[in-house]
Order: C-alpha cells, then sequence, then structure tokens
C-alpha cells in the first residue's frame, strides 16, 4: 500500500523542521564573546588564545575564556580568534595545532605560551608564575586583610 499524499506531505514538514532545529543549534554554539576593549591609554597584559569553535578542546575551553574575560576584566585581556574561520589570523603566531594559548606583557612582548586545553586554574597560575597578580584571583578574605 502506497503512502498518502498527507503522509509525505507530514514526513516532508518533519524533516524540514529538523533541519531549521539543527542549524539553530549550529548558530548557537557557545563561541567565546569578543574581548572587550580596554581604554587606549590603557595598556593591559593580554591572553591570546587561537582556536576554532569546532574543535573539541576549543568548545571546552570557551566557557573558562568568556568567565576570565568577565572575571578579570580591567585586568588583563581575553582574546580569542578562531583560525579555522579566519585561516590567516594565526600565521603572525606561528600556529601549528590549536587551541595555542600565548601570554602577553602589556607591552605586547610574548611572554609563555601554551598548546592544548589550558584549565581556569592553569591559566592563573601562568600568570603567577609570570609575576602578575589579579585582585579577582585574590579570595575576598585575603584581599579585606590586605
Amino acid at each position: 500500500m502506497k503512502p498518502s499524499i498527507i503522509a509525505r506531505l507530514a514526513v516532508l514538514v518533519a524533516v524540514a523542521a529538523a533541519v531549521v532545529v539543527v542549524f539553530r543549534l549550529k548558530e548557537a554554539d557557545p563561541a567565546p564573546e569578543p574581548a572587550a576593549q580596554p581604554a587606549a591609554d590603557v595598556a593591559l597584559p593580554r591572553m591570546l588564545d587561537l582556536g576554532a569553535d569546532k574543535c573539541i578542546p576549543c568548545k571546552k575551553m570557551a566557557p573558562i575564556l568568556v568567565k576570565l574575560r568577565k572575571d578579570f576584566a580591567g585586568e588583563f585581556e581575553v582574546v580569542f580568534i578562531d583560525v579555522w574561520k579566519d585561516k590567516e589570523a594565526g600565521k603572525p603566531y606561528g600556529v601549528k595545532l590549536i587551541p595555542t594559548q600565548i601570554f602577553f606583557d602589556a607591552e605586547g612582548d610574548e611572554l609563555f605560551r601554551h598548546v592544548g586545553f589550558f584549565s581556569r586554574d592553569d591559566i592563573l597560575g601562568t600568570w603567577s608564575d609570570l609575576g602578575y597578580e589579579f585582585a579577582a584571583s585574590t579570595p575576598p578574605a585575603q584581599i579585606e586583610e590586605s
């Protein structure tokens, strides 16, 4: 028995709806937000993350970068560049693998480089090892005692 035209139409509508949902979910991937630009007269140290919003370790780092950007606004910059969307963007940094994190001082000199997933604690520990202490990384009890 052949399916009726109504049944075929219902299947077609369901498939079309599924395609729309999939495309909307892809658009909603949690890629890191663009970095907030500090005032022109204030130079801040910067962590640059070169990755892609589709690579698995990069996707795991996305919420970490967003949270760091929010928690340390005005203390250091967090910048994300998607090197799959802009293939030329990684070339000046000599990026071979992603994600790659590069730490810069306020003058723009490279201080440290890491390849692979990097946790929040490791990022903050690296800043500390480089001689940077940020108020937002000090627990509130220690801030009051200072």
